[in-house]
């Protein structure tokens, strides 16, 4: 622990230093940390021999001063600070829990010129920090044979709407089939890249999972989108589900409702204190496989208050497992 908040502390003195107009003495950073003064002088010798270009100077008062050398990137123009292209350097831990395949190539290309503009001793410093700050990638789908190159043809398709011929494979007939159809947008979700076209034959528009795309090709003829698709398109679902949102009533045991509380599971979210510790959670959802599934994970600690709809739908899948182990 002492050596990670070592490492957290002096890349906070270096943010100081640069967020600094006019310079910080050693005092004013040893109050604003909770350290010694001595602890400073040696968190700036350990930043100095990591690389970084610090200095002092004497202000009018004889006191000494402590800047970060605005000018060493001059010349790169990249518009961004030293401690900005750090931060993005040490956000590459964070993007590969949740790059999708199609775009990891790129990104380890991306960060692979970020690591020459800072020199050797700088990353040896910066690669200390993921040692503290780590990131632990969720399940994600896995890459199709063919997924880079259907992704490649369906950004074509979304940037310059045209028209696409498409073999999915549809987990919910158990079929593939065959769809023409305009893409809209690609999304990345829940470790899991998604797209939302909309589909003639339907006159609807639909979600498809592209690892679950075979081929895609373009036509010739192009199209012009027909409906508005808003930002945040699963805003509705905890999962990738674009249906309508419904009220759904949910209490939770006294012996996990601390966990519940602690989280925003759903921007929609009311708490509500009940009886005997029991908590009311009220969100407005779509009623569909993730919430039922969000809803059996905590097995026997939830009950569904309302819609009834849900209550039996839950006491179905619930009775469904019993049944399992019994056989």
């Amino acid at each position: 622990m002492p050596r990670n908040q070592e490492v957290i502390r002096q890349w906070r003195v270096l943010h100081a230093l640069e967020a600094s107009r006019h310079g910080v003495t050693i005092n004013a950073l040893a109050d604003e940390l909770g350290v010694t003064t001595r602890t400073i002088r040696r968190d700036l010798a350990a930043l100095q021999e990591a690389g970084f270009p610090l200095y002092d100077e004497r202000d009018e008062d004889g006191r000494a001063r402590w800047r970060l050398d605005g000018q060493v990137l001059k010349g790169l123009e990249t518009g961004f600070t030293l401690a900005e292209l750090c931060a993005l350097y040490l956000s590459r831990n964070l993007l590969e829990a949740v790059a999708g395949t199609p775009f990891r190539r790129d990104l380890t290309l991306a960060f692979a010129r970020l690591e020459k503009l800072l020199s050797p001793r700088m990353r040896q410093f910066l690669d200390r920090l993921p040692e503290v700050l780590v990131a632990k990638p969720g399940p994600r789908a896995r890459a199709a044979g063919s997924s880079a190159d259907v992704v490649a043809r369906l950004l074509e398709a979304t940037l310059h709407f045209r028209t696409a011929s498409m073999r999915y494979h549809s987990v919910s007939s158990g079929r593939v089939k065959d769809y023409l159809v305009h893409p809209y947008r690609l999304v990345f979700a829940q470790g899991g890249l998604y797209l939302l076209a909309y589909v003639p034959a339907y006159k609807d528009i639909r979600t498809f999972a592209v690892d679950r795309i075979a081929s895609v090709s373009l036509e010739k003829a192009t199209f012009t989108p027909k409906r508005q698709v808003a930002d945040d398109v699963f805003a509705n679902s905890l999962g990738v589900n674009t249906g309508p949102a419904a009220r759904v009533e949910l209490e939770f045991d006294p012996r996990v409702a601390p966990y519940v509380r602690a989280r925003v599971w759903h921007t929609s979210q009311q708490v509500r204190e009940g009886p005997d510790g029991r908590m009311l959670l009220v969100m407005d959802v779509c009623h569909d496989w993730a919430l039922r599934s969000w809803i059996l994970s905590w097995g026997p600690f939830v009950r569904v208050v309302a819609p009834a709809a849900l209550e039996q739908e839950i006491r179905s899948d619930l009775q469904a497992a019993v049944n399992r182990y019994q056989a």
